[in-house]
């Protein structure tokens, strides 16, 4: 792969950067956002009257051509395809990047079970799979691994029968090489707690009928995790869905997401924006390029403006 090109694939990438996506819900314009379409060579590429909805698709499309796919395309595929096809955003509540152990999954829903999604993409290597896995495994009660038809046959013989691998196909569809057993026993109720807030492991507490004492907080978390350790993990995992479905819901971000442009969505749905910065978001993806050009200051835009005038 030539140096221009990784740049142009580095720049794609960086659209759907937490960074961007920030920067234009907070002012409805990004400097970052202009110099990335510049570096990528999509400023030179759109029509006239392009919106950056349009340039977001233009990006995601020469993202998700099969050798070049990053993390974000198979997170975008999840979301869409399982998040938003199989499931339905109001009664599924999705995760993304949750810590588990010592590693951090990519993606995990949360629908009458928890199903993790760790995704490796042909740009990744598969060196700290195994590991990964073994983390995930004592927190979620399906797990999946997410790849490429390159990697697949690695990833059958590195993960456990258990685990799920599911391929990206080069035509945008998540195949099943072997689908995820449900085994809720497998998790460990400590590793469990570790995932969750403090109101939430008193809330799962409280669901399982064990009452938890008044105590000062800074004895809360070791209180916890000694009467965690006694406690059944199936039990532990079936109480702890039902309180994450309901307090990390984003049910209500619905109506918001289904306005983005769907390569958008995933990004859109793990920033942490106010309403008035999603209002902004929204509003921005609907404005001529142009626009953005012309909010920038960056000299390097501005003789893009005069021949797109011409």
């Amino acid at each position: 792969m030539g140096s221009s090109t990784t740049v142009q694939l580095a720049a794609l990438t960086r659209m759907f950067s937490a960074r961007v996506i920030r920067e234009l819900g907070e002012n409805g314009h990004s400097q970052l956002l202009v110099r990335l379409l510049r570096e990528s060579g999509l400023s030179s590429q759109l029509g006239e009257d392009a919106t950056l909805a349009t340039a977001f698709e233009a990006a995601f499309e020469a993202l998700r051509r099969l050798g070049s796919r990053d993390d974000y395309v198979y997170r975008a595929a999840i979301t869409q395809k399982v998040a938003f096809g199989r499931h339905n955003i109001r009664t599924a509540t999705v995760v993304n990047e949750m810590r588990a152990g010592a590693s951090k999954v990519d993606v995990v829903i949360y629908n009458g079970t928890s199903t993790a999604y760790e995704i490796k993409s042909e740009r990744d290597n598969l060196k700290r799979l195994p590991a990964q896995l073994q983390d995930y495994q004592s927190v979620f009660a399906a797990v999946n691994v997410v790849t490429s038809p390159m990697q697949c046959d690695e990833v059958l013989q590195l993960a456990p029968h258990h685990v799920g691998v599911i391929v990206l196909s080069k035509r945008f569809r998540l195949q099943v090489a072997r689908p995820a057993l449900d085994q809720p026993e497998r998790t460990d109720p400590l590793a469990i707690l570790e995932t969750l807030r403090i109101d939430e492991a008193v809330a799962v507490l409280t669901g399982l009928g064990i009452e938890f004492p008044q105590v000062p907080n800074t004895r809360r978390r070791g209180l916890l995790r000694a009467i965690y350790a006694t406690l059944d993990p199936v039990r532990v995992h079936t109480e702890s869905v039902r309180v994450l479905k309901s307090t990390r819901s984003p049910a209500r971000l619905g109506p918001y997401l289904e306005r983005l442009p769907v390569p958008l969505r995933p990004a859109a749905l793990a920033a942490e924006l106010s309403d008035a910065s999603r209002a902004r978001l929204q509003s921005a993806t609907l404005r001529p390029v142009a626009n953005l050009f012309a909010w920038s200051e960056d000299p390097h835009v501005l003789p893009l403006l005069s021949r797109k005038a011409v």
